[in-house]
C-alpha cells in the first residue's frame, strides 16, 4: 500500500469495533449499549482517520452527541426504534432535507456528518472534494473512491459509520460501492422522492453489509425484505458488457466468478443468452445508453433531435429489457467496466458503462462486492431485477454474503475495514 495509506486492522476506539447497524440497532435498543457511547466511538474514529480519507465534508460533533442521548432517553422511555443509535453519513451537506435521512433519522439513526461529494470544478466521473481535501479509496489512496457518492463509500467502507445515504443518477451509488468493497443499492427510479428534475436519479445507500442495506429499506420504504427464498432457483443472465461496454477482463473476471459462486448457492440458475435468442434475438444486446443520458441529462435547450433520438433509444432499450426480463429474474454484471483510476482522473473512459442503462430505464440495481484485483482494489457485481423487486435483490445479497463468508478461502480482510 502506498505510504499514505489507512493502515489496515487498527483497533477499535471507544471499545466499539465497526459493528453492523442491527447489531448496534440491537444492543442499543437491549440497553447493552448506549448510543451515545457507539456515536463517540464513530466520531472519534472520523477524527483519527478523515484527515487521510477526507470522507467527510462537515463532521457535527455536538448535534450528533444530543441526537444520541435524545435516541438513550427515549429507549429508556419504552420507545422501540428499528435503528437506534446507529451513525450514519448523509451525502452532501443538504443531505438531511432527502426524505430517506428523515426516515432513519426517526428510526433512530444519528447523522454524525455530511460526506463528500465532487466540487466546483471537479468532474462528476472522479472523486470527491472532502473537508481536507479530495477523498480517496480507503484500500489505495492513490486510487478514487468512485463518484459521486464518494465520501460516502469511503466512510463505510473505512468503518467509520456502518451506513451512510447516497443517490445515484448514472451509478454515483453502485460504482462507489463496487471501488470501495461494499454493498450499494440503487433503488428503482420514482419509488423513493428524488429532486432530480430528470427523473434519471434515485434514492440508495451504501453499508458494510446486506442485512443493513435491508434495514434501510424496511426503514425507508416500509416494507420487508421478504422471509424465505423462492422455492425454484431464479432465472440470471450473465453478460460482462451488455452488448457494447469495452470491460477489462480483471474486473469482469471478478464479477463472473462472484456470480458463479451466487449461483452454487442454488438461488440463481444462470442461463446462456443464446437460450433465450431462439425466441427473440433483441434480449442479446443494449444500445449504448451514453448518448441519451448525456442528453437527457443537458440542461433545457438541448437540440430537440438530440432529445428525440435519446428518447427513442431509451424506448428500444426499454422494450429490449421487458423482453428479457419476461424470460429472466435477473441480469448480472461487472459494477464497472475498469478499475479504480487515479486521481488525475478516467481519461476517455466512462465508469459508468454498466450502470446508466438502469438510470434509464429505472431498474433497481445492486452492487455487491466481488473481490480484490492484482492491484488490491475491490471490484463490484452488478445485479438488476424487475421494476419495484428491491426485496428481491436484497434477498440474493444476503445469500450472497453468507456464501462467500462460508467459503474455506474467504480472505478477511474482506470483512475487516482497512482504516
Amino acid at each position: 500500500m502506498p505510504p499514505d495509506s489507512l493502515p489496515p486492522g487498527s483497533p477499535p476506539l471507544g471499545g466499539f469495533p465497526p459493528l453492523s447497524a442491527e447489531r448496534i440497532a440491537a444492543g442499543v435498543r437491549a440497553r447493552e449499549l448506549r448510543a451515545v457511547d457507539v456515536v463517540a466511538a464513530s466520531l472519534a474514529r472520523i477524527e483519527r482517520a478523515d484527515s487521510v480519507l477526507c470522507a467527510f465534508a462537515e463532521v457535527w460533533e455536538e448535534e450528533a452527541l444530543r441526537r444520541a442521548a435524545a435516541v438513550d432517553e427515549q429507549v429508556a422511555g419504552g420507545v422501540r426504534l428499528p435503528l437506534a443509535g446507529v451513525p450514519i453519513g448523509v451525502k452532501g451537506r443538504a443531505g438531511l432535507r432527502a426524505a430517506p435521512a428523515r426516515a432513519l433519522i426517526a428510526a433512530g439513526c444519528v447523522p454524525v456528518g455530511a460526506t463528500s461529494v465532487p466540487g466546483s470544478g471537479t468532474h462528476w466521473q472522479t472523486w470527491g472534494l472532502g473537508a481536507g481535501g479530495r477523498t480517496v479509496n480507503p484500500w489505495r489512496a492513490d486510487r478514487t473512491p468512485g463518484g459521486s457518492s464518494a465520501g460516502s463509500a469511503a466512510a463505510v467502507a473505512a468503518g467509520l459509520v456502518p451506513m451512510a445515504t447516497g443517490s445515484d443518477g448514472a451509478g454515483s451509488v453502485r460504482i462507489p460501492a463496487a471501488w470501495c468493497g461494499v454493498v450499494g443499492l440503487k433503488t428503482t427510479n420514482g419509488r423513493l422522492p428524488s429532486a432530480d428534475r430528470t427523473g434519471l436519479a434515485a434514492a440508495g445507500v451504501l453499508t458494510r453489509y446486506a442485512s443493513d442495506a435491508a434495514a434501510y429499506w424496511r426503514c425507508v420504504r416500509g416494507e420487508e425484505e421478504g422471509e424465505g427464498y423462492p422455492s425454484a432457483p431464479l432465472t440470471a443472465v450473465w453478460s460482462a458488457d451488455l452488448g457494447f461496454a469495452d470491460t477489462d477482463p480483471e474486473p469482469a473476471a471478478l464479477a463472473h466468478g462472484a456470480a458463479l459462486r451466487l449461483a452454487d448457492t442454488g438461488l440463481v440458475r444462470l442461463v446462456q443468452l443464446v437460450q433465450l435468442v431462439r425466441r427473440n434475438s433483441s434480449l442479446v444486446r443494449l444500445e449504448d445508453p451514453g448518448p441519451a443520458w448525456l442528453a437527457l441529462r443537458a440542461a433545457p435547450g438541448t437540440d430537440p433531435s438530440a432529445v428525440r433520438d435519446a428518447d427513442r433509444l431509451r424506448a428500444e432499450n426499454d422494450r429490449r429489457l421487458a423482453a428479457l426480463f419476461a424470460d429472466a429474474d435477473l441480469i448480472l454484471t461487472p459494477t464497472t467496466p475498469n478499475a479504480p483510476h487515479g486521481h488525475d482522473g478516467p481519461g476517455d473512459r466512462y465508469s459508468t458503462a454498466l450502470t446508466w442503462a438502469f438510470n434509464l430505464s429505472g431498474h433497481p440495481a445492486m452492487s455487491i462486492p466481488a473481490g480484490f484485483d492484482s492491484d488490491g482494489c475491490p471490484a463490484g457485481l452488478q445485479l438488476v431485477a424487475r421494476h419495484g423487486e428491491e426485496s428481491l435483490l436484497l434477498r440474493l445479497a444476503r445469500a450472497a454474503e453468507a456464501a462467500e463468508a462460508a467459503r474455506p478461502s474467504y480472505p478477511e480482510r474482506e470483512r475487516e475495514s482497512p482504516a
